[in-house]
C-alpha cells in the first residue's frame, strides 16, 4: 500500500483514455492511466475497424489501440494495467484507490470508462461475436453489403440500425419481442416506408445459427403460440442498449437518466469541477471510436486549461 500525489489521473483506457493520455503528456501533466479490468476498452474485441482514419487497409480493434497506447507511452505517460475500486470526489486533491489498495492523490481526473453493449445472454452469440455478431452497424454493416441481415430491438438505437443497413444491405430484418416499437414516430415511419426492411413482431430470439466460416441463421420464437423458425441472414446485429460503465461513480458525480456522466455542452467538464469524462461514458449517441478519441483530446485540453486556472498548492 501507497499513496502518490499526481496532476492528472486518466481512469480508463479505450480510443478516449489513450487519445486524452498523449493531449495530456504533451501538455506536461505527466497523467497515469489506469487501464482497468480491459486495456484498451471493448474495441479489442472487434476483428476488423475500417472506418478510422490512417488506417486506408483497416486494422483490428486490438491493434487499433496498441498503436495509441504507444504513442501515449512516446510522450512517458505511465499506464498502470490496474482497477481504481473507490473514489472520493468530495475535494481535492481526489482520492482514487486501486485493486490492491494503493492511495492516488489526483489535481484533475479524466474519466473514460466507456459502455458496455447489451447482450441477449445466449451462448451462440458470444460464439459467433465478431464472425457475424455485431454491436454496431456504423462500424460493420459494410461487410454486409447487398446481403440479407438481421437487428434485434425495438428502440430508437435498433430502428436507426435498421435503417442504416437498409441502405446498403438487400434486406433487413428487424426482429422486435413486442407488438410494437418504441422508437420515435418519425424514425418508425422511415423505417415502415423501406421496401426492404421486415419486421418480425412478438418474436424472441433463441439462437444465432453459423458454422465456422460464420454466420447464416437466426432462431427465433413467437410470444404467441411458442412456434420456432429460422430466417437466412449473414449477420446479427444486437441493438438492445448499451450500459455506461459509471457504478464507480454513482453518488459522486451527476448522471443522467441512463446512467451516462453528464457533460457541459460542447465541453467535457461534469459536475465536479476538476472531473472531465471522455468517450462513451458521457456519449449515448454516437459511440464510435473515433468520436471518443476526438472527446478525449477535448477533456485533455480542458484539463490542461483548468489546472493552469486553478493550483493546488
Amino acid at each position: 500500500m501507497s499513496e502518490q500525489r499526481i496532476k492528472c489521473a486518466i481512469i480508463g483506457s479505450g480510443p478516449g483514455g489513450y487519445t486524452a493520455a498523449i493531449y495530456a503528456s504533451r501538455a506536461g501533466l505527466n497523467p497515469i492511466v489506469f487501464t482497468g479490468t480491459a486495456p484498451g476498452g471493448q474495441i479489442t474485441m472487434t476483428d476488423q475497424i475500417d472506418n478510422f482514419p490512417g488506417y486506408p487497409e483497416g486494422i483490428s480493434g486490438f491493434g487499433l489501440m496498441e498503436d495509441i497506447r504507444k504513442q501515449a507511452e512516446r510522450f512517458n505517460t505511465e499506464i498502470r494495467n490496474k482497477s481504481i475500486i473507490r473514489v472520493d470526489f468530495s475535494k481535492r486533491p481526489f482520492v482514487l484507490e486501486t485493486e490492491d489498495k494503493d492511495i492516488i492523490l489526483a489535481e484533475s481526473v479524466i474519466i473514460s470508462t466507456g459502455a458496455s453493449a447489451r447482450w441477449l445472454g445466449i451462448e451462440s452469440e458470444r460464439k459467433f461475436r465478431g464472425m457475424g455478431v455485431s454491436t454496431c452497424a456504423t462500424c460493420d454493416g459494410f461487410f454486409y453489403r447487398k446481403k440479407d441481415v438481421a437487428v434485434i430491438g425495438g428502440g430508437d438505437t435498433a430502428c436507426s440500425e435498421a435503417l442504416y443497413l437498409s441502405t446498403i444491405c438487400n434486406k433487413v430484418y428487424l426482429v422486435v419481442r413486442r407488438d410494437q416499437l418504441r422508437a420515435s414516430k418519425a424514425v418508425q415511419d422511415m423505417l415502415l416506408a423501406k421496401e426492404n426492411v421486415e419486421i418480425l413482431w412478438k418474436q424472441k430470439p433463441v439462437e444465432i445459427l453459423g458454422d465456422e466460416e460464420g454466420v447464416t441463421g437466426l432462431k427465433v420464437v413467437s410470444s404467441d403460440n411458442g412456434e420456432e423458425k429460422s430466417i437466412d441472414v449473414m449477420g446479427v446485429f444486437v441493438a438492445i442498449g448499451n450500459i455506461p460503465n459509471t457504478e464507480l461513480f454513482k453518488g459522486q458525480i451527476e448522471l443522467d437518466e441512463a446512467g451516462y456522466i453528464k457533460t457541459q455542452g460542447a465541453s467535457s467538464y461534469t459536475s465536479i469541477e476538476g472531473i472531465f469524462a471522455a468517450g462513451d461514458v458521457q456519449d449515448p449517441r454516437y459511440k464510435q471510436a473515433i468520436t471518443a478519441a476526438g472527446s478525449g483530446a477535448i477533456a485533455a485540453i480542458d484539463c490542461e486549461h483548468w489546472l493552469m486556472e486553478h493550483p493546488l498548492q
